[in-house]
């Protein structure tokens, strides 16, 4: 599936209130992390630093953001116990914390009544929806971007529903 799509850097250096993200896949097999991912189940070690060629990018877009005044939230729905790649995921947080983000986890279980939508989102100034599409093995696929008020306030209203339940990353024991 091509994707003509803006992407997130667009969209957010764009966004003048907020941007929330909603993620309910248990584990991604994204190509540019695969080798990190890998590394991280073999060695336990992983990029932190913020400063760093693959996180530097993401850091300033956010902290970027975040200065002028947009709220970045990240709610992750998590089946327990959780997979590997959500202990890969939490370990890393710390960065995007650290770029200005807040993040919360939802267990799946504690979602009962929210109806989540079928693939993941990104949500900016409550208007405009972009999509992303993955495989059964979590490949990124494509990403779509929707302006429909309809789905905009649907997706508004889903990440608020999770995000009411979900837990503070810095309360979320994933053990």
């Amino acid at each position: 599936m091509p994707s003509s799509a803006p992407t997130v850097a667009e969209l957010l250096a764009g966004c003048k209130r907020s941007a929330v993200h909603l993620e309910t896949r248990d584990h991604y097999g994204v190509a540019h992390e695969a080798a990190d991912f890998q590394s991280w189940l073999r060695t336990g070690r992983l990029d932190t630093d913020p400063r760093s060629e693959d996180w530097a990018p993401w850091v300033d877009l956010v902290s970027s953001a975040v200065t002028r005044g947009v709220s970045v939230r990240r709610a992750r729905v998590v089946s327990e116990p959780v997979s590997d790649y959500i202990r890969y995921e939490h370990a890393s947080t710390v960065v995007n914390l650290h770029a200005g983000e807040e993040v919360r986890w939802l267990p799946r279980r504690q979602a009962l009544g929210v109806l989540l939508p079928a693939t993941d989102f990104w949500l900016f100034d409550e208007t405009v929806v972009r999509w992303g599409f993955f495989s059964g093995e979590g490949a990124l696929l494509g990403h779509e971007v929707s302006e429909d008020p309809g789905t905009a306030g649907q997706c508004a209203e889903v990440f608020k529903a999770v995000w009411q339940r979900a837990v503070p990353h810095a309360q979320y024991d994933i053990h």
